[in-house]
């Protein structure tokens, strides 16, 4: 698999097909402090645990990954209120690293905050998924795990297309699944195209719909011809990166329902500063009007650091 074979590369081992096959080494932290009085003491630090299993231990690919090459990612739930017993509302949000070939840190693939993380949880309670099956027995049941397993699948799809053309579709489309039969109920929202302007359907269907192909291309471009390359041609991998970044702006500006572009640029105003600041005075004014577009909560940081 070629994504296998860029990782050899990329951290200079030979995979031993015995280890362990899980993708992910995510952490998983629920704060619950708002309800703590509400809810019997084991319940959280139960569910924590139950779901860093669940993420960790469960094989969410066909590929054999080594601890090295494990995917970095944090979820963190926060619980809002206790809708009735045994069911909350929550936010949550997830964080996906990648390592960056000779760089001393990861880059964030994926930063994304999701409002409407409504589900059912009592001590004891199995965590359960099945793909073929997504709604489960009980829609609210239901709803945490095919929540965490969409994430899971948008993760690995954005991690593969990083370091493979396209590589990250077949997750892209395991997601679909999710969204296409996702659980139904009272107080469930996030997987329907109207609930509201920011939700899982839109930002999957900029993965997945006709139109949006580009897309897997540009990440792949801006990691492997851009950050990978960055210690060993500068300049010619910084071109890249401005490529890479224009790109997005085309895409972002091609719909009125883009979302992918800008969850994807957040977090990353450090990192493309610190790659452009030795670029000239061309480069930096393309790349401010760049991401005027396609990142305008920074774009006053951008200005500060390279105008």
């Amino acid at each position: 698999m070629l994504k296998k074979f860029v990782y050899i590369f990329f951290i200079g081992l030979f995979i031993d097909t015995s280890l362990p096959a899980q993708e992910l080494a995510a952490t998983i932290t629920i704060q619950s402090s708002k309800v703590d009085n509400q809810v019997d003491a084991k319940l959280f630090p139960e569910l924590q645990t139950q779901l860093k299993d669940f993420i960790n231990q469960r094989k969410w690919s066909s590929d054999v990954f080594s601890a090295e090459e494990k995917i970095d990612c944090n979820f963190f739930i926060t619980i809002e209120s206790v809708v009735s017993p045994g069911v909350f509302d929550a936010k949550l949000s997830v964080v996906s690293n990648r390592p960056v070939y000779n760089a001393a840190y990861a880059s964030t693939l994926l930063n994304m905050q999701d409002a409407n993380f409504t589900f059912k949880y009592q001590l004891a309670q199995p965590i359960e998924f099945n793909e073929n099956r997504v709604q489960g027995t009980n829609p609210l049941e239901a709803n945490l795990t095919a929540t965490l397993a969409y994430y899971i699948y948008v993760i690995l799809g954005l991690d593969y297309d990083s370091f493979a053309l396209k590589a990250g579709v077949p997750y892209f489309e395991k997601a679909l699944n999710i969204v296409n039969n996702a659980p139904e109920g009272a107080g469930i929202t996030g997987w329907k195209s109207y609930d509201g302007r920011r939700n899982r359907y839109i930002f999957l269907d900029n993965f997945t719909k006709a139109g949006y192909d580009k897309i897997h291309g540009v990440i792949y471009n801006y990691y492997r011809d851009g950050l990978d390359a960055m210690s060993e041609k500068p300049e010619i991998a910084r071109t890249a990166l401005l490529n890479a970044l224009m790109s997005f702006q085309e895409i972002h500006e091609a719909s009125s329902n883009s979302m992918a572009v800008p969850i994807l640029m957040q977090a990353k105003y450090t990192e493309i500063v610190g790659l452009f600041t030795p670029a000239d005075k061309a480069m930096k004014k393309q790349l401010l009007t760049t991401m005027s577009a396609i990142d305008i909560a920074n774009l006053n940081k951008y200005k500060e650091k390279l105008e």
